[in-house]
């Protein structure tokens, strides 16, 4: 029988009960990861990850896997729906919480622009009286400074030539700051770059949409952390291409293809929102096919 590793404690209910029931099948089915990815198709890799609670499968990796170990595949697929539908729910929560951890962190960055004190101190001690006035001079300063950085900002500044030149932004290590432990990038950063290297995938992305063509299952992936969009294609042949390109204007696009592994997703592309692309499969049956979440 496997030995699997003990699951997230953090882990809902319902994916922990659905791992595991994945998991008593493959004992059942006496399959190693190895033999199981053999006799799926699906990679050791990714079953590892099925397995582990940490991906969830698709739906066709499902029933490849009841299929392999002798198991009535409606019975796991009913079980994947429910589990896919917590899945999602839990993605979108976990939008909402990487974004007020940047707010909170943004916050903490400013440091001193944080509210006054309800009340001063009743009796401040003389070191502090004379601090006083050099705390007073350095407001000054620091308001001065900021009129001049305004009253720049609003002339245009420069030689008065009224060009648009762009201006620095903040440094590569300040915006690291802002991101999440274990995201390498976001936005413009991200495009070209691998979303599971980068830190962007896992449980930093949702599907945003999905469609089946011919017999490959072709995914929308977004991550609001990264600000980005791949796709990936499942259960599919060596040669399938899938592609994820931006709707309209420059219409920047990346392309995969399947080799042995009969899985794969592309680079990613930096997006407003995921409405703002579509992910597309081309079989080498001829299919072709695209997944695509609604504008916005």
């Amino acid at each position: 029988m496997a030995r699997w590793r003990p699951l997230a404690d953090d882990l809902d209910p319902r994916v922990r009960e659905f791992t595991e029931a994945l998991r008593r099948q493959v004992d059942r089915g006496g399959l190693s990861v190895a033999a199981l990815a053999e006799a799926t198709g699906y990679s050791r890799s990714s079953w590892e990850r099925y397995l582990g609670g940490r991906l969830l499968p698709p739906r066709y990796a499902v029933v490849a896997l009841a299929e392999a170990t002798g198991a009535d595949p409606a019975h796991f697929t009913t079980m994947w729906e429910v589990t896919e539908r917590v899945w999602s729910r839990a993605e979108g929560r976990h939008d909402v919480t990487m974004e007020a951890v940047r707010i909170a962190e943004a916050r903490a960055a400013l440091g001193g622009f944080g509210p006054a004190p309800a009340a001063p101190s009743p009796a401040p001690a003389a070191p502090a009286v004379r601090r006083r006035p050099v705390v007073l001079f350095v407001a000054g300063v620091v308001a001065v400074v900021l009129a001049v950085v305004g009253a720049t900002a609003l002339t245009g500044g420069g030689d008065g030539d009224g060009d648009d030149r762009a201006r620095p932004g903040p440094s590569r290590t300040a915006r690291a700051a802002a991101l999440p432990a274990g995201v390498k990038c976001t936005g413009q950063e991200c495009t070209g770059k691998d979303p599971e290297g980068m830190g962007c995938g896992g449980g930093n992305a949702r599907t945003a949409a999905a469609a089946w063509v011919g017999g490959a299952y072709v995914e929308m992936r977004y991550s609001r952390v990264c600000a980005a969009v791949w796709a990936r294609i499942s259960a599919g042949a060596p040669g399938d291409t899938v592609s994820v390109t931006e709707a309209g204007g420059a219409r920047r696009s990346q392309r995969s293809r399947i080799g042995r592994d009969p899985e794969a997703y592309t680079s990613m592309l930096a997006v407003r929102a995921p409405g703002a692309a579509r992910a597309c499969a081309t079989l080498t049956t001829g299919s072709h096919g695209c997944a695509a979440p609604p504008p916005g």
